[in-house]
């Protein structure tokens, strides 16, 4: 066998993928696939998907040529295990995925989700179960997450801006956790909107089970989605993974509430690093839960968000979804010059007052000031009785 050259991948410095390449070992035997799909359902076997090794010799050779360098011993990546791959193994995920209703999308794919492209290390496939074309509802749609001990302003404002925004065409995406994520999803389901839950785990590990209903009332009408295969386990670092396809699968993230330790704040940052809009709704500044969409906004560059309209016009379409300016109530006042005011505001609401009195009240002449209430009056702000004596109007 000839010398081993090593080459560090992009990402190594931050344990990302190192790589070795050498000759071609004999390898395992076992049959190996011949096309983009299976290739790619078999190296989520053999390496945690998400990592930067297999996603850069995927980039370089495709998938089928990656997994034969990797089963064949012809190239090594930290973190993979090409002992986990079988054909039969791929077999039975791919009959387990058909088993669930469910179905592989892949990059190329009319349905893939083309944002997701944006990503270092984008997903090697996704198993998705529910109807919706991830593709469509992706270029119209907004992550909402936050914490999992929500309050119940936290939860209010959630799901009134799911059920907001999905009026208005928004897909809604979150992670189907406890608190913020669950109060989303149920906000679009209300009103019948598009809703995306990406899990952890596999997408037959409906996790939490608690939200089991709620997950499949979502694959019902809009879809459960994961990197990972079937009957893979939600653990922690797979949660971390799953946030960055939260924030690049739609076009920009909304953290409702948010401790200075919340996994949402990763959420925002893997959408600000890939150049998504983050916007975060401002809480009590005594409330904990509220910390960390403070500090986004103080630090981070987060915009404050406060209704559907501000979300939509961060979010959506240049000039179709740009947010009203707002202004408190308008009065009739309000438009009146100086001198006129200075009128209007002298006049009794109920007794009358002769121009004598209001000129003297005000500083004009009364010539002036009749010039005034005579305005006034065509405004129906002020009212004589004849004698020339005036009052405010009712």
């Amino acid at each position: 066998m000839g010398a081993r050259r090593v080459c560090t991948l992009p990402g190594d410095e931050k344990g990302g993928g190192h790589v070795s390449t050498g000759a071609m070992g004999a390898g395992p035997q076992s049959r190996l696939p011949e096309d983009e799909r299976k290739a790619r359902v078999a190296l989520s076997r053999v390496g945690e998907p998400g990592g930067a090794g297999i996603a850069e010799i995927v980039a370089a050779h495709g998938a089928v040529e990656a997994l034969e360098r990797l089963v064949r011993g012809g190239v090594t990546v930290r973190g993979s295990v090409p002992e986990h791959y079988s054909y039969e193994r791929l077999e039975e995920d791919l009959e387990h995925t058909e088993r669930l209703g469910a179905r592989v999308v892949i990059p190329g794919d009319g349905e893939w989700p083309r944002l997701l492209d944006d990503l270092p290390q984008p997903p090697l496939c996704l198993w998705v179960r529910g109807p919706a074309d991830l593709d469509e509802v992706s270029g119209r749609s907004v992550s909402i997450v936050g914490a999992r001990s929500a309050t119940t302003y936290g939860t209010q404002v959630a799901a009134d801006l799911a059920a907001g925004l999905g009026q208005r065409g928004f897909a809604i995406v979150s992670g189907a956790a406890f608190g913020i994520d669950a109060a989303a999803h149920r906000g679009a389901l209300a009103v019948d909107a598009c809703t995306v839950a990406v899990l952890a785990g596999g997408v037959d590990r409906l996790y939490p089970s608690s939200h089991a209903q709620l997950l499949t009332a979502i694959a019902d009408t809009g879809a459960v989605i994961s990197e990972q295969p079937p009957g893979v386990a939600p653990i922690g670092s797979r949660f971390l993974k799953r946030n960055r396809i939260i924030a690049a699968i739609s076009c920009g993230t909304v953290v409702v509430e948010a401790s200075l330790r919340s996994g949402s704040l990763n959420t925002a940052t893997h959408a600000t690093e890939i150049l998504r809009p983050v916007g975060a709704v401002p809480g009590p500044i005594t409330s904990m839960q509220s910390a960390g969409c403070h500090q986004l906004i103080r630090e981070k560059g987060a915009v404050v968000v406060t209704d559907v309209a501000e979300v939509a016009d961060l979010m959506g379409q240049l000039g179709l979804d740009l947010a009203p300016t707002k202004r408190g109530r308008t009065r009739p006042i309000d438009s009146l010059e100086p001198e006129d005011r200075a009128l209007f505001e002298a006049l009794p609401m109920r007794s009358h007052y002769d121009v004598e009195a209001l000129s003297r009240a005000v500083g004009q002449t009364i010539r002036q000031a009749r010039a005034g209430l005579g305005r006034l009056e065509l405004r129906g702000l002020a009212t004589t009785d004849g004698l020339d004596r005036w009052r405010k109007s009712r």
